[in-house]
C-alpha cells in the first residue's frame, strides 16, 4: 500500500511548502551538496526523460524547472561535496527526485528513480544537522513523503559514498548526544527490563494486528513462493527443530519466548519440555495463556526471568533475534551462560540479525534510527564478533551457519502490508500518527537494508564438545 493510502487516513498538512527560512535555506544547500554524491544533479529541464509531474502529481502549467547552479557550485567550496570530485559520481545505480513546492532536482543516473517530496523546510535541518536519524524523525514529524519507501532506502544503500556523507560534517553534532542517550540505555539487568518494556510491552493487541497467527516475531522462511506469512513462520520453526534434531523428553531453554510461538511448536509437535524466558510481562502473559489453550502448560513453563539468573542445565537451547537485546559489552557473558546451561552433549540454535564484519566496530561507534526510536540498548553483531565473543567465553563452537536474510526482506514487507491494512485499528489503540509513521518507517528502513543484503540473519548451530549429533540435511 502507497504513501498515498496513508495520507488519505491520517490528513497531513498538504498546503504548499512554508518558505524557508535562513537556516533552512542554507540546510537546504548543505543537503543538496551531499545528494551530489548520487551523481550530477540536474535541472529538470536539462532531463527531459522524467516526467516530474507524474511522480507528485502536479497540475499542468506548473513551473518546475529551477538552476542548480544557485544551489552546488558554493555549497561544494564549504562542504568538500561535488560531484566532478574523484569518488563523487554515479558511484551505485538509480535516480533520486527531490521536490520542495515548484523546484525540484534529480540526482544519479539510471534506474530505479525514487521521488521525495518536501512538504515542509523543516526537513533540510533536520537532514543536515541531525543525518539519517534527523531523516527518520522529520519523516515522522509529516516533513516529507515517499511513495516508496523501501526503494528510497535501498537507493542510498546502492549508493553507499552518499549515505555515508549525509553522517558527516555538521550531522555530526548530534552524535554526541545521541552516544549519550545510547549508553544510558545499556543492557544491565535493570536496563534490560526497561528496554524490553519499551518495544515489546506495546501491547499484545497491537502486534496481533499485523503478525501472523503464529505471533513470530522474526524471519519466516519461504520455502515456496506462494506460502502465507503464517506458513513460511511455521517452516522457519521446524527448520529450528530438525537442525536440534529435537526428540520427545528433551528439556528445551529458550531465551526470548517472544508470544510462544517456538515453545508451542517445539512441545506440541516434538513433545519437548520447554522453559521460556523473557523480561516482556505483556509476551509472558500472552503466551501462557496460548500454552494452556493449546492444552500444553505441563511442557511449555514460561519464566519473567533475566537469561543471566537462569540456573540447571538442559539438552537444547534456543535463543531467536533476542541477541541483538543483550548489547556488544555483554556478549562474552550471554555466551558463558549459554555454554554453562548446555548439558556437555548439548547444542544451541541461534538466530542473529547480523551487520557486515567489515562494519561491525564502526556501527558500535554509532548510534541510528532503530537504537534511538525503536529498539532502546539494541545492536547489531557481526558473524565474526560472535565467534569471536563465544570463542573466549565457552567451549561451545559453530557446526553449521546458514544466512537466511534474503527471507527476512520478505517477511517485513508482508508485516508492513498488514500493518498499513489495519491503520484505523492502530488507531483504535491510541497510537496517534507519529507513531505510525514512525514503525512505517523502521519497517521500511529493515525491509530495504535485508533487500540489499546489508542486514543478514543466520541461523548458527553451536555445539558443546560432546554432542554427536548429524549436521543439518545439506551441510
Amino acid at each position: 500500500m502507497s504513501d498515498e493510502t496513508l495520507t488519505a487516513t491520517l490528513p497531513l498538512n498538504l498546503a504548499a511548502p512554508r518558505r524557508a527560512r535562513p537556516l533552512q535555506t542554507l540546510a537546504r544547500k548543505l543537503v543538496l551538496a551531499k545528494l551530489a554524491r548520487l551523481g550530477p544533479g540536474v535541472a529538470q529541464d536539462a532531463a527531459p526523460a522524467i516526467d516530474a509531474d507524474a511522480h507528485f502529481g502536479a497540475e499542468p502549467g506548473v513551473d518546475t524547472g529551477t538552476d542548480l547552479a544557485d544551489i552546488l557550485p558554493p555549497v561544494a567550496a564549504v562542504t568538500g561535496s561535488h560531484p566532478d570530485l574523484p569518488g563523487a559520481g554515479a558511484c551505485g545505480s538509480g535516480r533520486l527526485l527531490v521536490r520542495e513546492g515548484d523546484r525540484h532536482w534529480c540526482f544519479g543516473q539510471g534506474e530505479p528513480l525514487v521521488a521525495v517530496e518536501v512538504r515542509d523546510p523543516a526537513f533540510w535541518p533536520a537532514m543536515a544537522f541531525g543525518g539519517t536519524v534527523g531523516a527518520g524523525e522529520a519523516y515522522m514529524d509529516g516533513h516529507w513523503e515517499c511513495e516508496d519507501l523501501t526503494g528510497l532506502v535501498q537507493l542510498l544503500l546502492r549508493n553507499r559514498p552518499a549515505l555515508m556523507d549525509m553522517e558527516e560534517g555538521f550531522a555530526r553534532l548530534s552524535a554526541p548526544l545521541r552516544a549519550l542517550l545510547h549508553r544510558a540505555r545499556d543492557n544491565n539487568r535493570r536496563g534490560s527490563r526497561r528496554n524490553i518494556a519499551a518495544h515489546y510491552d506495546l501491547g499484545n493487541d497491537f502486534y496481533r494486528l499485523w503478525l501472523d497467527e503464529t505471533l513470530m516475531y522474526s524471519s519466516a522462511l519461504f520455502t515456496r513462493p506462494d506460502m502465507s506469512l503464517a506458513e513460511a513462520s511455521t517452516a522457519k520453526l521446524e527448520h529450528i527443530c530438525q537442525k536440534l534434531d529435537l526428540r520427545p523428553g528433551d528439556q528445551v531453554l529458550e531465551i526470548g519466548t517472544g508470544w510462544g510461538g517456538f515453545a508451542l511448536h517445539a512441545a506440541g509437535r516434538y513433545g519437548c519440555r520447554v522453559t521460556s524466558l523473557t523480561l516482556s510481562r505483556e509476551q509472558a502473559e500472552l503466551a501462557r495463556e496460548r500454552a494452556a489453550a493449546a492444552g500444553l502448560a505441563d511442557r511449555v513453563e514460561v519464566q519473567l526471568r533475566d537469561y543471566r539468573d537462569q540456573r540447571g542445565q538442559f539438552d537444547k537451547l534456543v535463543s531467536i533475534e533476542m541477541i541483538e537485546a543483550v548489547g556488544a559489552r555483554h556478549m562474552e557473558t550471554y555466551f558463558r551462560q549459554c555454554g554453562r546451561l548446555l548439558k556437555p552433549t548439548g547444542a544451541m540454535l541461534l538466530q542473529a540479525i547480523t551487520i557486515a564484519d567489515q562494519r561491525y566496530q564502526a556501527a558500535l561507534k554509532e548510534v541510528d534510527f532503530i537504537q534511538k526510536h525503536i529498539f532502546p540498548g539494541g545492536f547489531l553483531p557481526s558473524v565474526t564478533a560472535m565467534a569471536s565473543a563465544m570463542t573466549r567465553a565457552c567451549d561451545l563452537k559453530t557446526v553449521h551457519l546458514e544466512d537466511i536474510g534474503p527471507h527476512y526482506a520478505e517477511t517485513l514487507a508482508r508485516w508492513r502490508d498488514n500493518f498499513v491494512r489495519r491503520l484505523d485499528a492502530v488507531l483504535a489503540l491510541g497510537f496517534d500518527e507519529r507513531f505510525i509513521r514512525m514503525w512505517r518507517f523502521y519497517l521500511s528502513y529493515c525491509e530495504g537494508g535485508f533487500r540489499e543484503r546489508d542486514l543478514g540473519t543466520v541461523q548458527m548451530l553451536l555445539a558443546k564438545p560432546g554432542w554427536r549429533g548429524a549436521l543439518p540435511r545439506g551441510a
